[in-house]
């Protein structure tokens, strides 16, 4: 039984819950005003009942010690017995008249021996025969002669009677008001609670997979400070969640773009090896002067996919830098790598000429000298690619608010404003009719941007026509504990 009433009590709603316990909380709150008021009204009569009665047997005594009688000072529907005491044993005297006394007159005598024995007033309440409750009192008139009084109960127990009802009615009607009231205001005070239920509901009705967002939000105010601040997070956490869908569709929309580019740049060369291979199968190149040509070009193939992955590796590497970190720091010289680049750059690129601005004799950081090298080759490279022959190309090293700073800058045609966003990303080209053996993988910049990442630092891009600079800034602090 208790178990299902608990089921049942699980399965209402909160705001019904709150009523009926509520309701159950007044009603033990009036059950015990009810108590005490009922008590204290018994009291209050009883006490003034007492009194009455000690003030009608003052008249009384004072009858019956001058006169003999009691004429004249009698109540209505009261009992009076007179009771010699003399001998210790108490004698009823003869009523003046029959209505004086009930038909059992043994409560009377008990209270009247009791009397004589403790020689001071008694009071008792008592059920008499036939007659009902009534309230006696006993008190000496005269040396050996008791009075003993009676006066009904019937109008107390009536009035307090009366009382409870009015009580049980009142409690009742607030009880039933307050539980149908409060529910209402409940429901309403509890209605932003649904109304974020309803929300959460919305969601399941949205495709995930395809946007990034949801159009799904909580505007409804009201409910108080607390309802409004389970709004504010669950909006917050809305946000949350749109901001992980957000990233996670764009990294799988990088993800699926990179293993499109990887196997596109890698299918080119495979074919390549796969055609010269053919060659040699059916003994295409039996001369030895085609032989020498046709393995040359098989050897630059394979290097050329060696290079494509080394550098996807090393990509991979540095997006997993938290559980294994490619670089090798050590105390370097970052204006003698620049110097190195700069000299190779000129053999490789005689057609560039390259200017090297003046700055630090020399700038000592901690950081993987081969990496930098790297990113300073990739950067020198991208600007000879993609700017015509005789195009001035320029290097310089300073120190700017606690950072290395090396700037690279060419004079060609700039990057369209639409490219500038993308140009680190994997295999992006900004010329796509450019091809593959002059413009390269794709990766240079990425691998650029990834590394000086991994070093604390960051490459910034600003460019116009006649001017495109790279700017890459590594923090002194960071690169002497990386």
């Amino acid at each position: 039984m208790i178990g299902r009433l608990r089921r049942a009590c699980r399965a209402m709603r909160l705001g019904t819950r709150l009523a009926l316990g509520l309701g159950a909380l007044s009603l033990v709150v009036f059950a015990v005003v009810g108590t005490a008021l009922t008590t204290y009204m018994r009291d209050y009569l009883s006490a003034q009942l007492d009194t009455t009665l000690a003030q009608g047997q003052v008249a009384q005594a004072k009858s019956i010690a001058d006169y003999g009688t009691l004429s004249g000072k009698k109540y209505y529907s009261w009992y009076y017995a007179v009771y010699d005491v003399d001998g210790g044993t108490p004698v009823l005297r003869r009523p003046e008249a029959p209505g004086d006394l009930p038909e059992d007159v043994d409560d009377f005598t008990s209270l009247a021996r009791a009397q004589s024995t403790a020689h001071t007033e008694l009071l008792r309440t008592e059920h008499v025969r036939g007659e009902g409750v009534y309230r006696l009192r006993a008190c000496e008139v005269e040396p050996g002669v008791v009075l003993v009084s009676a006066a009904p109960m019937a109008d107390i127990e009536d009035t307090v009677g009366q009382l409870i009802t009015i009580q049980a009615v009142t409690f009742g009607l607030a009880l039933l008001a307050l539980v149908v009231l409060g529910r209402g205001m409940l429901r309403r005070g509890l209605k932003p609670l649904s109304d974020m239920a309803h929300t959460a509901r919305d969601i399941t009705s949205h495709d995930l997979t395809d946007s990034g967002r949801l159009p799904v939000r909580h505007d409804a105010r009201g409910g108080g400070p607390e309802v409004e601040e389970l709004r504010t997070a669950f909006n917050t956490m809305l946000e949350h969640i749109d901001d992980s869908l957000v990233v996670r569709a764009e990294a799988e929309q990088r993800l699926r773009r990179f293993v499109a580019d990887a196997s596109h740049e890698l299918r080119t060369p495979l074919m390549s090896v796969r055609g010269y291979a053919d060659l040699f199968q059916y003994a295409a190149a039996n001369a030895p002067e085609e032989r020498d040509r046709h393995l040359a070009r098989l050897r630059a193939e394979a290097a050329r996919m060696g290079f494509l992955l080394d550098d996807l590796l090393l990509l991979a590497r540095l997006d997993a830098a938290e559980v294994e970190t490619p670089l090798r720091p050590q105390e370097a010289d970052l204006v003698e790598l620049v110097e190195q680049a700069a000299d190779a750059f000129r053999v490789t690129h005689a057609d560039h000429p390259l200017t090297v601005t003046p700055g630090p004799d020399s700038l000592k950081l901690r950081l993987d000298p081969q990496r930098i090298r790297q990113v300073l080759d990739n950067l020198l490279t991208n600007a000879a690619m993609h700017t015509p022959p005789g195009t001035q190309v320029s290097v310089a090293v300073s120190i700017a608010s606690g950072a290395a700073v090396v700037r690279i800058a060419d004079a060609g045609p700039g990057i369209p404003p639409a490219d500038r966003e993308r140009v680190f990303d994997r295999f992006y080209r900004v010329d796509k009719a450019r091809s593959r053996d002059r413009g390269g993988s794709g990766l240079g910049l990425a691998v650029a941007q990834s590394l000086v990442r991994a070093h604390g630092g960051r490459i910034d891009l600003t460019s116009e026509p006649g001017a495109t600079v790279f700017t890459v800034t590594i923090p002194l602090a960071v690169g002497r504990d990386v």
